[in-house]
């Protein structure tokens, strides 16, 4: 999200979308992957599944209290070098970001064992899991990318960003207690 907004600011929307196809992408392989490894995991191993469920939950919690306490600096966002970049290098920017997240690997873990249904079958739940990812990553690039001008505007003011901050990392944290508890 950072990178759609950092680049709807410099590069504009249009530009933008070329980096959302490579982090859509991105995105489906790395959901697809989780599917079909958890998937084959919950199988054959429940209770394990369950453990690392939770701990997957606890991380979540973890990065949802990190996310309340980081000091944004909204001044430190480095968007040099990003005006003149052309179709494959914004693709495969965003396709990078997306595969090396661990963070994207770790909330896809962590996220799918409430959602699916060992006892149905996997390529439908897949289906709609996917399009359920697919078009709520773009729905919210989109509106990063497209709001980053104004955006900058409000969140050169430090404290509005800290504000956002404080809201995404407690929304964070319900999801981690949800997965934890579930």
């Amino acid at each position: 999200m950072s990178l759609a907004m950092s680049l709807g600011m410099t590069v504009g929307l249009a530009k933008t979308v070329w980096m959302m196809i490579g982090e859509l992408v991105g995105v489906a392989l790395v959901a697809m992957l989780s599917v079909l490894g958890v998937a084959s995991f919950l199988l054959q191993f429940p209770t394990v599944f369950n453990i690392v469920k939770v701990i997957g939950g606890i991380y979540i919690i973890y990065v949802g209290i990190s996310t309340w306490l980081t000091k944004v600096e909204i001044e430190s966002i480095d968007v040099s070098g990003t005006s003149n970049l052309g179709v494959f290098p914004l693709m495969m920017k965003g396709f990078v970001t997306a595969v090396f997240n661990p963070k994207g690997w770790a909330f896809m873990v962590s996220l799918l064992p409430p959602f699916f249904d060992p006892t149905k079958p996997l390529y439908l739940q897949l289906g709609v899991f996917m399009l359920i990812i697919l078009i709520s990553e773009l729905v919210c690039m989109l509106l990063y990318a497209s709001g980053g001008h104004s955006l900058r505007k409000l969140l050169n003011n430090n404290d509005n960003a800290q504000y956002i901050n404080k809201v995404g990392g407690a929304l964070l944290i319900g999801v981690g207690i949800w997965l934890v508890v579930l």
